[in-house]
């Protein structure tokens, strides 16, 4: 739950945003959300998946997606065009072809935090990507030898 209030606080929201949760499970983020905004969610364990959900409104995503599906994920987050995506991956998650992804659907990583989960494998990160905003970070896909 903490972790989740870290990642929202990083967020600067207008009232008038719609936040997604597109991985509600235990609401950790949900539950979060300013309550004077609108809120939604999908949860595959309710049969409301992310992949089948269709609101181009949503201004706001966020929440901990899962891993062994973070492409398809970023696909159809970067398809919903919200105004800022905040996730928390793995460390080993955040690759620079992940980032171009997100950067050739001209969102740029504007917030960048490391933390340490408790019985999660290495070092998480909480990544912020915006809409028509420059990356904070420069990196290229050069195989150097």
């Amino acid at each position: 739950i903490d972790l989740a209030k870290k990642a929202i606080s990083m967020i600067d929201y207008n009232l008038s945003d719609i936040w997604l949760d597109p991985f509600k499970n235990s609401g950790n983020y949900y539950n979060n959300f300013p309550s004077e905004c609108d809120k939604e969610y999908t949860e595959i364990l309710e049969n409301k998946d992310f992949f089948d959900y269709d609101n181009n409104n949503i201004t706001i995503i966020s929440s901990n997606p899962p891993y062994s599906l973070l492409d398809d994920v970023i696909k159809k987050t970067i398809e919903l065009k919200p105004r800022i995506i905040n996730y928390l991956l793995g460390i080993n998650n955040l690759t620079a072809r992940r980032i171009e992804m997100f950067e050739n659907a001209d969102y740029g990583l504007t917030k960048l935090h490391f933390c340490k989960v408790y019985k999660w494998y290495g070092m998480s990160v909480i990544v912020q990507f915006e809409l028509n905003k420059p990356s904070i970070i420069s990196y290229d896909r050069i195989v150097w030898k």
